[in-house]
């Protein structure tokens, strides 16, 4: 770090500057990938610690990786402000200026690391030990980049064209290895330089993207998500796969709908992130979460530890009741004496907790009917699937709209009916058997006692 903070900027700087090159260094963003880390720093440098490629070996055809235990800069774009970094297992794409400040859309597109998959989109499969510029992205390329993210070994990028304001039009381009449909291309195979996902519906404005291990989504301005990779984009294992026609790997853009009472839209989207096998939205201005995809150690925080194959609320935000364990007993004095209200406000008080206690319960309940509607039928719970007698007139008479429903399925629907009510029929049976053997057991206990 002294090295780095004695280097001069260039005489063409400001002496605003060289005044905030005294200043301290602060971190203004993080990164990490399998196994290495990254931060930008308030001067627009970027430091990388971690198991990182080695950058002061003098061998530029043989690439190693080496173990860093402190931050080092990154040499090669002192001179330049970084903007966005990204990191897969062992490759690494960051967005730079192409001067030496960020002004408008001057951003051009470094790639180094392992590019054993074209993950690095330079036009082979050559590791590179120091960043080079993706031809692709260069200042002379038409689409200014904008959002970047890396999986285990592939790449995606966000561009828009090259006019100031312009939210009309923008374009999704992936890149590496493309073995489970992670690239959206509409086949396996992986590509060694960037292309556009050409089925994702134009126009359109995307505004975030992000990559798991091995599939890849993206969010629009107007709340469309669309995901694809392994198992129907889902990011799941194929231990975790479908039952019924629909299984494999989702090689073009999936639709992923909301499905709830706003409709197939995710009202106000923010984000979209992505983990290994599960991916988490952040919709409504931020005031709710969405997630979907493998459930194992509880990650999608929807309560429960299962697969959803369609989006579910996180448990968001927490209940008062956690929020007041960890208050002090002082903020709940100061709280009580500045919420003194009138009886009236006291009434609404009681209203409000009444209405959020039925949506609560109401959300509790959608989600149960999202999760037993995708566990028999393998699909979202829509507004449609309830059935019309219901609807229309608040009675149910269950005989008749099942056997309404038999008759409507097709043949995909009744197998994956068939398996699902089988499965459950042979967990009674292997129930009860077991509870029969222990009363026998008793019996036999009770029979043979003292005496007998």
């Amino acid at each position: 770090m002294s090295e780095f903070n004695e280097l001069a900027f260039p005489k063409s700087s400001t002496n605003e500057s060289e005044m905030n090159s005294k200043a301290p260094l602060k971190v203004c963003s993080v990164k990490a990938g399998g196994m290495m880390s990254f931060a930008i720093d308030n001067l627009g440098a970027l430091w990388m610690w971690g198991n990182c490629p080695d950058q002061s070996s003098d061998n530029t055809e043989e690439f190693s990786l080496v173990s860093c235990p402190t931050p080092i800069p990154i040499w090669d774009l002192h001179g330049h402000t970084v903007v966005k970094v990204a990191c897969g297992n062992e490759h690494v794409i960051a967005l730079v200026s192409a001067g030496e400040t960020h002004e408008g859309e001057d951003l051009v597109c470094y790639s180094w690391g392992s590019n054993n998959h074209g993950q690095l989109g330079l036009g082979d499969k050559e590791s590179r030990l120091h960043p080079e510029i993706i031809k692709t992205f260069n200042e002379d390329c038409p689409w200014a980049v904008y959002e970047v993210a890396c999986g285990a070994f592939h790449t995606a990028l966000l561009t828009r064209r090259k006019r100031p304001g312009d939210t009309s039009e923008s374009m999704c381009w992936t890149f590496g290895l493309g073995d489970k449909g992670q690239l959206g291309h509409g086949t396996t195979q992986s590509t060694l330089v960037p292309e556009p996902v050409k089925q994702l519906p134009q126009p359109v404005y995307l505004i975030s993207v992000d990559c798991g291990l091995f599939h890849t989504s993206v969010v629009s301005l107007a709340g469309d998500v669309w995901s694809w990779g392994m198992e129907r984009g889902l990011g799941l294992c194929p231990e975790a796969s479908y039952a019924g026609g629909d299984v494999g790997d989702a090689v073009s853009p999936l639709l992923i709908p909301c499905n709830w009472k706003y409709g197939p839209k995710f009202r106000n989207p923010v984000q979209v992130t992505c983990g290994a096998a599960h991916t988490v939205l952040v919709a409504d201005d931020g005031y709710k979460l969405w997630s979907w995809g493998r459930g194992r150690s509880g990650v999608l925080g929807n309560g429960d530890t299962i697969d959803c194959y369609a989006p579910t609320l996180v448990l968001w935000p927490p209940t008062t009741e956690e929020f007041e364990q960890g208050e002090s007993s002082e903020d709940k004095a100061i709280d009580k004496s500045s919420n003194e209200t009138t009886e009236m406000d006291g009434k609404l008080s009681l209203a409000m907790e009444e209405i959020k206690s039925l949506q609560s319960r109401l959300s509790k309940m959608e989600r149960y009917t999202s999760l037993l509607h995708g566990s028999i039928f393998r699909k979202p719970f829509d507004e449609q699937d309830i059935p019309s007698s219901l609807q229309d007139s608040g009675t149910l008479d269950i005989a008749k709209e099942w056997d309404d429903m038999l008759e409507s399925a097709d043949r995909g629907k009744l197998v994956r009916m068939e398996m699902f009510y089988r499965n459950m029929l042979a967990g009674v049976k292997d129930k009860l058997m077991k509870r029969r053997i222990k009363e026998i057991v008793q019996e036999c206990l009770q029979a043979s006692g003292p005496g007998k």
